[in-house]
């Protein structure tokens, strides 16, 4: 069975938008459809705001070009309105909440693990439509908890306020990011992503073309998840997929290295420069381990003892990085 993968948020028009094609593309029990979250406005308050008032901020714009960046937020604002009627949304139609969707996303996330793909999709789209057609507060829990009921998914009053399904939201959300995910809609199958709200003939194609994706080890998966967020500039991130990692395979020098950059990375210099000291006490010739070191000490201002391990770096392996970062700190030691 393939699955398709839908990474968007649930206000996001063109989520809404994106749903409607996603059912028109006719797929039937062989594919399965799974819905993981996106935040195009993750600072959005806890306590929802008028929308229109939002929508004077600048940063509004921002917050709007992730859910179509290939118009401006005005052409978006114009445009989605008459697609959504051409797929028969509304009318009524239209968003009057800035709301933070975190929770609406744990309740998706737990429609999912209690009732599959379908008790899902019912979730997503009664909550869609409370966004975009009832004008109802998606951010409110009493609002969600009655939604979730109408939708055939109850027990949420008492989830919600237990905190379940945030550790799942969180953790995909770090997936997403790992994976390149940056607009909503995204449909991922196998290795293949296509993003914004595409034709459903688009949407066969991806089905049909898509490559299985190579199944994985747990732990394989979370390094390299690990190292995605790294690329993209996500340490504290990192360090939260390596967590699992780091409490069952902690001795493991990959791991430990990782770790190390995402100490690194958020400024965490003490514990960067105690994982490298312990990774470099049984493998004196790891060059990367070695010029980390160095830097981790030149960002702590320690210049004196950064340069020999720059040095010994700067030796062992000719990356010109390594010769930048060592005249740098020969620069600043008398």
């Amino acid at each position: 069975m393939k699955r398709i993968e839908v990474w968007a948020d649930m206000v996001c028009a063109w989520a809404y938008i994106g749903k409607r094609r996603l059912e028109k593309a006719g797929f039937g029990e062989d594919v399965e459809i799974v819905w993981h979250p996106f935040q195009i406005d993750p600072m959005a308050p806890a306590t929802a705001e008028p929308l229109y008032e939002a929508l004077r901020a600048p940063v509004a714009d921002g917050a709007l070009q992730a859910c179509h960046p290939d118009l401006t937020p005005a052409e978006n604002r114009v445009r989605v309105s008459l697609v959504a009627a051409e797929e028969g949304l509304g009318p009524p139609w239209g968003a009057v909440w800035r709301p933070n969707t975190f929770d609406a996303h744990r309740v998706i996330a737990l429609a999912y693990q209690r009732g599959g793909p379908a008790l899902q999709d019912a979730v997503v789209e009664r909550i869609l439509r409370a966004h975009f057609i009832e004008a109802a507060d998606i951010g409110d829990r009493a609002t969600l908890v009655a939604l979730a009921a109408e939708a055939g998914l109850d027990g949420m009053a008492g989830a919600l306020d237990a905190g379940e399904g945030a550790s799942e939201v969180r953790s995909q959300l770090l997936r997403g990011k790992a994976i390149g995910v940056a607009t909503s809609p995204t449909y991922v199958v196998g290795g293949t992503a296509v993003a914004g709200a595409q034709s459903p003939e688009v949407l066969r194609d991806l089905v049909r073309q898509a490559a299985p994706e190579r199944e994985l080890p747990d732990e394989v998966r979370l390094l390299r998840q690990a190292e995605s967020l790294l690329d993209v500039r996500d340490p504290l991130g990192a360090l939260r997929t390596l967590e699992p990692l780091l409490a069952n395979h902690g001795d493991d020098p990959a791991v430990r290295l990782l770790a190390a950059r995402a100490y690194f990375g958020s400024a965490q210099l003490t514990r960067a420069r105690e994982t490298l000291e312990s990774l470099l006490d049984r493998a004196p010739g790891d060059h990367y381990a070695r010029f980390l070191l160095g830097r981790t000490l030149e960002r702590a201002n320690r210049h004196v003892e950064a340069l020999p391990h720059l040095r010994l770096a700067a030796v062992m392996s000719p990356d010109p990085g390594y010769t930048d970062a060592l005249r740098r700190v020969e620069s600043r030691v008398p």
